[in-house]
């Protein structure tokens, strides 16, 4: 997922998401990040991230991002 760790370096450069495991409990993330983050994901993936994945848990790490990722790219 060379693709997500590309957009989340260009647009968070300060940001270690490496290590990071609490982006959105820590308020690494804001929701008006997470809007513009899931536009950019929607385009690269060619998926649709609804209002129903918008939780936390799916945006709190890389890992969960990933997982979201996968999980709707196979529907």
């Amino acid at each position: 997922m060379e693709k997500l760790r590309e957009i989340l370096a260009e647009n968070w450069p300060d940001v270690d998401f490496s290590s990071e495991n609490a982006l959105i409990d820590d308020g690494v993330l804001t929701s008006l990040d997470v809007v513009a983050l899931v536009s950019e994901l929607n385009d690269a993936y060619d998926i649709e991230i609804t209002a129903e994945d918008l939780l936390p848990e799916n945006f709190n790490s890389v890992a969960a991002i990933e997982a979201l990722i996968e999980r709707l790219s196979e529907q």
